[in-house]
């Protein structure tokens, strides 16, 4: 889900939907089920535009159908206090943490955060069954929302790094250091330093749910929703 349209000064930029279409492809790409997979942009020139609630709505049919896993990517701008969720809303960590629950209990489940100061979400969403990265540390930026940025840093990262990812646990590897080194080339300072965790169940289930890009059932299509 794009969840945001707006740089922080409040001009429209594509960035969020530009990582909103090239993941959905990207993790087609790595075997996930176009059937069990939607994808939503918030912002309101979007034609036809959809609502946050209409988001949701939709996220938790497909997760109803899709019963195996689950798997939630959400890009936007964030704040200590959540992450913008369209036009007015923001979504707190104990929110978010609720509809998670409520639209994938306990099935294994991976939650991608990729706004600033979205480690914030860290503890709220931690659980057995849960995988969850987020762009930043709790208490910093991340980079990559400026009007000429084709994707946010972490969320181009992830892009470069699924074509060789053989699961989620590479994926997150692969990112953090993929973020380290752009930031480092480019002198930007502090480190969002990427955060993962990976509860006890996940850390057994995880490397058997490998990603696969060749024909018929996807292994990957054990998360999507």
């Amino acid at each position: 889900m794009a969840a945001d349209w707006r740089t922080s000064a409040g001009q429209p930029i594509q960035a969020f939907d530009n990582a909103r279409r090239d993941l959905t492809a990207g993790f087609l790409a790595a075997g996930f089920s176009r059937a069990d997979m939607v994808d939503y942009s918030l912002r309101p020139d979007a034609e036809p535009p959809t609502s946050a609630e209409a988001a949701v709505t939709g996220i938790a049919e497909t997760a109803a159908r899709a019963t195996r896993g689950c798997f939630l990517y959400i890009s936007s701008h964030g704040s200590p206090e959540g992450i913008n969720f369209g036009p007015a809303a923001r979504v707190t960590p104990t929110a978010m943490a609720r509809l998670v629950h409520e639209v994938c209990g306990e099935r294994p489940t991976v939650v991608v955060i990729s706004a600033c100061f979205s480690g914030v979400f860290l503890d709220s969403l931690a659980g057995p069954n849960r995988m969850v990265m987020t762009a930043a540390r709790r208490d910093r930026a991340s980079f990559g929302c400026s009007e000429d940025a084709t994707y946010p840093y972490f969320d181009g990262c992830v892009i470069e790094s699924l074509p060789t990812a053989t699961d989620f646990i590479a994926l997150a590897n692969a990112t953090r250091a993929c973020v380290s080194q752009r930031e480092a080339a480019e002198g930007l300072t502090p480190a969002s330093e990427p955060q993962v965790f990976i509860g006890p169940n996940m850390q057994l289930l995880l490397p058997t749910l490998r990603f696969t890009r060749s024909g018929g059932q996807a292994h990957g299509d054990r998360h999507g929703s």
